[in-house]
């Protein structure tokens, strides 16, 4: 892969993004999310699919949709606080609190900023299943990540986001150590597990 086919996979992952925001139902949205991921972890240059992996794809881990974990939280103030994410690939990354998700009967998470260039807000999720037999990858998953367009915010209050836990996926070094992904920090560590999205690979 090149420079151009990672533009291209980001450009496909942001208007699948706006096409399940654009869903009348979320649960369509959700299906849509599942079969253009699968066709692009299959077919694009850029899938972090190794080549074995590839040649015995027959789609991604992801458990069926789920309403109840669907939440639409406003940002809470958080204190301040700064973490350096070392990447095998991108260097010494640069992360900023900016604010706490409090999710009813689940548990709450840190809004990071991503304090480098192009910027873009950041929410991981390591819950009580990761790692273990039948849960969630081990280094946790993602759940916001406005870089890549991964973002499923419809209302005009920025400080309101969607929380919709059904479309938590792996970093790509679930698949690949190749690849540098920050993982979740202690405050994006849920006490309960979380049954539904991309599940351990």
């Amino acid at each position: 892969m090149d420079a151009y086919d990672i533009a291209d996979w980001r450009r496909r992952v942001f208007a699948l993004y706006a096409e399940v925001r654009a869903a009348a139902d979320p649960a369509a949205g959700h299906a849509r999310w599942r079969e253009v991921r699968d066709d692009l972890f299959a077919t694009h240059p850029a899938s972090p699919l190794t080549g074995d992996q590839r040649a015995s794809f027959d789609g991604l881990p992801v458990a069926p949709y789920d309403p109840a974990w669907r939440f639409e939280v406003k940002v809470g103030a958080a204190e301040p606080a700064s973490i350096e994410l070392p990447s095998g690939t991108d260097g010494v990354v640069p992360f900023e609190r900016v604010g706490v998700l409090e999710v009813p009967e689940v548990g709450s998470l840190d809004v990071w900023r991503l304090a480098s260039y192009a910027g873009g807000l950041f929410v991981p999720v390591k819950d009580a299943s990761a790692g273990r037999p039948g849960g969630t990858y081990g280094g946790g998953r993602y759940l916001l990540d406005t870089v890549k367009g991964a973002d499923l915010r419809t209302a005009d209050d920025p400080q309101r986001q969607v929380l919709d836990f059904n479309f938590a996926y792996n970093p790509s070094c679930a698949y690949d150590p190749a690849w540098a992904c920050p993982l979740a920090q202690p405050g994006n560590v849920l006490p309960v597990a979380v049954p539904v999205g991309e599940l351990a690979a």
